[in-house]
């Protein structure tokens, strides 16, 4: 008999190209290098420290638009550095790559509001220069702010963004995995043919929602296309995840709404022509590790001391403001038929005090996926979401840069390499798509990106279909 290897971590960093991107208050913390984004050393020094502690990828929040529902205006995003200012994360993949041979990017970009033909080119170029180490972290934009800024007057409808993404990923598909045939790229220099233009084709594509002629303008990269990855829990985001996602990054209040968005994708995907396996599930999760247990409980208490409650509430987008309000008073009567917003999560309810609330929201240990003591205690609760909750991996919340990656990796990263929870070396060449999911470098045949592709097997059964 023999006995089941451990199942391996996928190990990210969270990350967003901002001061503060989702622990607010705390770029004031002492030794905090937040204040650096700009610069792009910041990247460069982060990517080599993630690639020498055998990080999978750096995952690249991204937004367009601010944080304007509590209160009223982005008054609040601006002073606490919310995530505004903020810059492009694509742009510094290519500095992150150049000083790196093996981790791995996961970029933010949303379908709702730019053309998906230059995007198309984008990531293919990002896919070149990297060798095949990008994703794509796929969102349809939930800030009204955002929508305004692109000439709307409001959000589109939450299931009409993600039929529009339906279209947008056909558009995709058809670019990067139909418009080059695999030996289009000839390079004679004998009779000066680089590219053979009967194996170039448009796209021609018309929808209800985009029409793009092609070519495609990149050749085909290791990847074609990038690993796909969605962030959603909603009915009709899971419907999509099931469809297209190779990797959904997810949460909930509790392991059991987790396990229970696992089993609807996983559904969703089975729906879809697909294998279960073929969707991977990646929460965010918070570690403060030390030495021992006391060490890092002391670290905890220094976080929290500068944990920001009015960042938390303009980033969950609240309808009402508790700080207005006594302690004592019970939120049902002042919060209103809006007032926790839609992107506020926890364990908050009518039926607690303005004093309670606003405790839940600094609390930086808040949900399911928290762990603070010595390296065993860590590597333990890791393990428990691994095998307990059927998670595969956790995308780390920088709770200061860099300490946060360099404690993981001095304390934590060698007993998850004990336990055989991680990888004690990179394999050479590797991509991010053979990273995750253990395959060669393209989507596998079953994913409907796939009835794009232009083989002889596929030209047999358009005809015959």
């Amino acid at each position: 008999m023999t006995t089941a290897e451990p199942k391996r971590l996928i190990l990210n960093l969270f990350e967003m190209n901002c001061v503060s991107h989702i622990t607010h208050g705390l770029w004031r913390l002492p030794g905090n290098n937040r204040e650096r984004f700009n610069d792009i050393e910041y990247w460069t020094e982060l990517a080599r420290l993630l690639e020498d502690g055998g990080f999978d990828a750096v995952f690249l929040a991204d937004v367009v638009g601010a944080y304007d529902t509590f209160r009223g205006s982005a008054d609040t995003a601006v002073r606490e550095g919310l995530q505004i200012p903020s810059n492009d994360p694509l742009l510094i993949v290519p500095a992150m790559a150049a000083v790196t041979r093996h981790l791995g990017f996961g970029i933010t970009f949303s379908t709702t509001y730019e053309p998906p033909f230059a995007f198309a080119r984008r990531m293919s170029t990002l896919d070149h220069l990297t060798k095949g180490r990008v994703g794509w972290n796929i969102v349809t934009s939930y800030l009204p702010n955002a929508a305004r800024n692109f000439g709307l007057d409001g959000e589109i409808d939450h299931d009409h963004r993600f039929e529009i993404a339906d279209e947008y990923l056909e558009v995709l598909y058809k670019l990067w995995e139909g418009s080059w045939e695999e030996d289009a790229v000839v390079a004679d220099r004998a009779t000066g043919v680089y590219a053979d233009p009967a194996k170039v084709h448009p796209i021609d594509h018309e929808g209800e929602h985009y029409k793009v002629a092609g070519p495609h303008l990149a050749s085909p990269s290791r990847q074609r296309t990038p690993l796909l990855i969605t962030a959603t829990a909603s009915p009709r985001g899971i419907r999509f995840a099931g469809t297209h996602a190779e990797a959904l990054f997810t949460g909930g209040g509790t392991p059991e709404a987790v396990q229970d968005t696992i089993a609807r994708v996983r559904a969703a995907a089975a729906d879809a022509g697909r294998e279960p396996g073929d969707v991977k599930f990646v929460v965010g999760a918070g570690v403060v590790v030390a030495a021992t247990e006391a060490e890092a409980r002391a670290k905890l208490a220094r976080y929290q001391q500068y944990s920001s409650v009015e960042g938390r509430l303009a980033h969950g987008g609240f309808g009402f403001d508790p700080t207005a309000h006594p302690r004592d008073t019970l939120v049902r009567d002042v919060a209103g038929e809006n007032g926790f917003g839609r992107r506020s999560r926890g364990p908050f309810s009518g039926d607690q005090t303005v004093g309670e609330l606003l405790d839940a929201l600094a609390d930086l240990s808040r949900g399911p996926f928290f762990a603070v003591g010595d390296p065993g205690q860590v590597a333990d609760a890791i393990e428990s979401w691994l095998d307990d909750v059927g998670i595969d991996g956790i995308n780390l919340t920088q709770h200061h840069s860099f300490d946060t990656a360099r404690d993981f990796v001095e304390h934590v990263v060698p007993e998850l390499r004990r336990r055989g929870r991680l990888r004690p070396a990179y394999r050479d060449g590797e991509t991010l798509r053979e990273r995750v999911h253990g395959g060669g470098d393209r989507l596998p045949a079953r994913h409907p990106a796939a009835r794009y592709r232009r083989t002889p097997e596929l030209a047999v059964s358009r005809r015959t279909s």
